[in-house]
């Protein structure tokens, strides 16, 4: 059973949110807040799998709450997904940086949530990955010279040229074929990958792969 946690000030949004994820056999609801205080309590309690973290809260803020969330270790598997009304919105890409597995626009369709949560917590995908390329392109363009690429030294040839596939938004299926290899070869070169970075999930390591240089804004085609 996934559980989720939901954070948002708007008790329509959450109702909603809660009708359609209660309504799976393997989702339940097991906490809601309405402000960033009342998430971080709420996930300390009940070490959901995922929470759906709104972006602009009252007392505390969506994107402060999922730094001190993804920054304390005794929740690492606790995974936090934005919920944002825009799908440009200047906090999600820092977010993502922070530690956010992705984002979800508000009005996104029932299907796409349910996806976006099973994908997320079993760490096969990043979420809405055309709007995801979109968002870290723009702030990518906008930022300082990439850094060195010191931290990649620990990678193989192979792995810099996964991780170069997964920034550009491509899934272990598409890698593996671009590679002609098993899906499950590309998983674990993704894996092996994350684990050497410190990356959370595949989302830090998109973010990661722009900081470094490895990948460009350009290349997305």
């Amino acid at each position: 059973m996934i559980r989720v946690l939901l954070a948002d000030d708007q008790l329509l949004v959450r109702a909603g949110f809660k009708v359609l994820l209660d309504a799976q056999p393997d989702i339940e609801v097991v906490a809601e807040a309405a402000d960033g205080q009342q998430a971080l309590a709420a996930v300390r309690e009940h070490r959901p799998d995922i929470v759906l973290m709104d972006i602009r809260m009252p007392v505390v803020d969506g994107l402060v709450a999922t730094r001190r969330i993804t920054g304390d270790p005794r929740l690492r598997e606790v995974k936090v997904v934005m919920l944002t009304t825009f799908e440009l919105d200047e906090y999600v890409f820092e977010a993502i940086r922070s530690g956010a597995s992705g984002f979800l626009v508000k009005d996104t369709e029932p299907e796409e949530l349910l996806r976006a949560v099973r994908a997320v917590v079993a760490g096969d995908a990043l979420l809405s990955p055309g709007v995801t390329r979109r968002l870290i392109a723009e702030f990518a363009a906008r930022s300082k010279e990439p850094a060195a690429a010191g931290a990649l030294s620990a990678l193989t040839e192979r792995e810099r040229e996964v991780m170069a596939l997964v920034g550009i938004g491509l899934s272990n299926e598409e890698i593996a074929r671009r590679l002609v290899v098993s899906p499950l070869t590309a998983k674990t070169h993704v894996s092996r990958t994350m684990v050497k970075l410190g990356a959370r999930d595949r989302a830090q390591l998109v973010v990661l792969a722009y900081e470094s240089g490895l990948v460009r804004p350009g290349w997305l085609g």
